[in-house]
């Protein structure tokens, strides 16, 4: 058992180790935090979105901004699309569960916002029609996915394509992303926020 525990943090490292030496997704990841720092700046929001885990992933995200990731300042605006269960369920229920997210941005997105898709297939027909929905309103568009980038490559502005096709290991990864993104942009937007740590 032990050796297999082993084997699993090593699966996990290896991933984040190829991503450590892929520099085009690291430019990328660069491109993302201008990206989000403009759409601060200019008053815009940022949209979250994704399915199972990954809508855990887009909801802790969001949470980042509107909260605070290591500093004490004001609140970003950024909203995961799906903690409004009493929409989701009439949505899914009244039309499909395929135009839940395209629904909300349809009625939420201003030129400006960026919506950000986690799928690590990238192929949720949600996320895509979504990102569809999100370039008729003039917002940009950041995907989270595994290698291939899937069918929402095509749709994304900016695709930050973890180099596995193990769900596990890729939603490990856009975590550590998500993550590095939330602490450059509150670096850049708060340069003189007091360094307090999060207590959580």
């Amino acid at each position: 058992m032990q050796e297999q525990v082993k084997k699993l943090i090593q699966s996990s490292i290896d991933v984040k180790l190829q991503v450590l030496a892929n520099p085009v997704l690291q430019q990328t990841l660069i491109d993302c935090v201008a990206v989000l720092l403009k759409a601060f700046k200019s008053g815009n929001k940022v949209l979250f979105c994704g399915n199972g885990g990954s809508a855990a992933d887009a909801q802790h995200l969001a949470a980042e901004f509107t909260g605070r990731f290591y500093t004490d300042r004001e609140a970003l605006p950024s909203e995961a699309l799906h903690v409004n269960s009493s929409y989701m369920t009439a949505v899914a229920n009244d039309y499909s569960y395929d135009v839940v997210y395209a629904r909300m941005v349809q009625g939420m997105g201003k030129p400006g916002d960026v919506l950000v898709g986690l799928s690590t297939s990238g192929n949720s027909t949600n996320i895509i029609n979504a990102f569809e929905m999100a370039k008729n309103k003039g917002m940009t568009t950041i995907g989270f996915t595994g290698s291939t980038g899937g069918k929402l490559k095509a749709h994304a502005d900016y695709l930050l394509n973890v180099p596995s096709d193990d769900t596990p290991r890729i939603q490990e990864s856009h975590i550590l992303l998500g993550h590095i993104i939330c602490q450059l942009v509150e670096e850049l937007y708060f340069p003189a926020a007091p360094g307090k740590k999060s207590s959580v």
